[in-house]
């Protein structure tokens, strides 16, 4: 397992004699504006509530190659926690990382005996947890992935894939937000080809499901996966449209309630809320199961994870309640737009 090495500062790229027009290039230097656009948004609502948290910054280099920016916000007067990582890995993963990454793909090729893969990923994600339990969790996650042929299946043709998705996490449901949020979504997916809308909004919701709770961890979003059957061009230009999206999708919602009043028991429902998006990283996340596979850096994999979150034994909120009415919806996804 590669340790990475700290780095006083970001290099300029972290490719290695890569040509500026790459889509690996062009896909990094998009990741790491998207960054530094939504880490200076939010470090805008903070200061304009009268917080004084900022990002800290981490730079990192890996070994074999590549290395990553996470940037973390805790403690804020808005934030209990926002994050924003960007990596650019590359080099050879083990066998069970690459069945983590597709796992399709890899019981077709026989991936099961299969040796290392040689791969490249890059990614740019964030996830942002307010403190106030109106105010929805954010996550989104853009990726670009290469594989060469597996060692021991030479000729084989090198595979590329798009991948990501935004997604939303309220304790409570308030559809004017939900509605805005999922129609900026629609927005970006229809620029580039009208079906992708109810095709990524529908593979969300499945993919946020806590198979073992038997709900999804919020109202969704859209999500993609193994992304390969347009033009990689379009896809590209589709991924940073997605991801460009982010900051008009969000920032209105979040303007709109992180100053209201709320008691300790909308505190202690955002909590139970929280303890379900664990439950999800950490079980069934694929990101997730990639970074910890491959050696990936620990603090950057599971920054997504909120600072506090709770577990109550078989808690039920009654029937006809808020919080009843988020678990519905979670429970059965509903068309917002």
């Amino acid at each position: 397992m590669e340790r990475e090495t700290p780095e006083p500062a970001p290099p300029p790229t972290f490719l290695r004699g890569e040509d500026s027009s790459s889509a690996r290039a062009r896909f990094e230097c998009m990741i790491r504006r998207v960054q530094a656009e939504v880490c200076a948004a939010l470090e805008a609502v903070e200061e304009g509530s009268g917080g004084g948290a900022v990002f800290r910054e981490d730079a990192w280099t890996r070994p074999g190659g590549g290395g990553g920016i996470s940037r973390v916000l805790q403690g804020g007067r808005v934030f209990e926690k926002a994050a924003g990582n960007v990596s650019v890995v590359y080099g050879v993963m083990p066998p069970d990382a690459y069945r983590a990454a597709r796992p399709e793909a890899a019981a077709a090729a026989g991936a099961e005996k299969a040796g290392p893969v040689p791969f490249f990923a890059a990614g740019v994600s964030s996830v942002i947890h307010p403190n106030n339990p109106f105010a929805p969790t954010l996550h989104f996650n853009y990726r670009y992935f290469e594989t060469e042929a597996l060692q021991d299946v030479p000729g084989a043709p090198r595979q590329w894939w798009f991948g990501g998705g935004t997604d939303l996490t309220p304790s409570y449901i308030i559809e004017e937000d939900i509605q805005h949020f999922h129609s900026v979504q629609k927005q970006a997916c229809d620029k580039f080809d009208p079906r992708f809308y109810p095709r990524f909004k529908r593979w969300c919701d499945d993919y946020f499901h806590i198979k073992h709770r038997g709900e999804r961890r919020g109202v969704g979003g859209i999500f993609f996966d193994d992304l390969n059957d347009h033009d990689q061009e379009m896809l590209l230009d589709f991924t940073t449209g997605c991801a460009d999206s982010v900051i008009p999708a969000y920032i209105p919602i979040l303007e709109r309630w992180k100053d209201t009043p709320f008691t300790e028991d909308h505190r202690a429902w955002q909590q139970l809320r929280r303890g379900r998006y664990v439950e999800f990283n950490l079980v069934y996340d694929r990101g997730t199961t990639f970074g910890l596979k491959t050696g990936g850096r620990i603090a950057s994999i599971l920054v997504s994870l909120p600072l506090t979150a709770r577990w109550e034994y078989d808690h039920k909120p009654e029937v006809g309640t808020e919080e009843w009415k988020l678990l519905d919806v979670c429970i059965n996804p509903k068309e917002w737009i």
